[in-house]
C-alpha cells in the first residue's frame, strides 16, 4: 500500500526543497491559505473538502512563490517579466461557487417562467 504523504510534503516535492529548513513557513503559508479558503466556503469549525484540497495546494504555491514580493503586481529582471495576480484564489472561483451552490443549507429559490399562451393550446 503507498503511503499518504501530507500537503506539506506535496508542497516541497513540488517546489524541489528537500529539506526541513522551509517547514514553519511553509506551514504557515498551509495554515492560512486553509483559513482564507475556508472564510470564502463559509466553513468554520470543519476542514476544507477533499474535493477542493487542490485549490490549497496551488495557492500555497503561489503564495510561497510571490515571498519578497509581496504587493507587486509585476516583477522584471534580466529581460524576464512575471506578473502576479492579486487575488491568489482567481481562478478557483468557480470551483468556490460551485462548492456554495451544492452545500448549501439555503439553496437560492427557482422561478420558472410561464408562457400562457402556450398552456392549453386549441388544436
Amino acid at each position: 500500500m503507498a503511503e499518504e504523504t501530507t500537503l506539506l510534503d506535496d508542497i516541497k516535492t513540488a517546489l524541489s526543497i528537500t529539506s526541513d529548513d522551509r517547514d514553519k513557513l511553509l506551514n504557515l503559508i498551509i495554515k492560512r491559505t486553509t483559513q482564507r479558503l475556508k472564510s470564502k466556503l463559509h466553513l468554520t469549525s470543519e476542514d476544507v473538502p477533499s474535493s477542493l484540497e487542490f485549490i490549497l495546494f496551488e495557492v500555497s504555491i503561489r503564495r510561497y512563490n510571490r515571498m519578497s514580493n509581496e504587493g507587486m503586481t509585476s516583477y522584471s529582471q534580466d529581460g524576464e517579466s512575471i506578473t502576479f495576480n492579486g487575488d491568489d484564489f482567481a481562478g478557483f472561483e468557480d470551483d468556490i461557487t460551485n462548492y456554495l451552490k451544492e452545500n448549501s443549507e439555503n439553496p437560492q429559490p427557482t422561478i420558472k417562467f410561464l408562457n400562457p399562451y402556450h398552456m392549453g393550446r386549441m388544436k
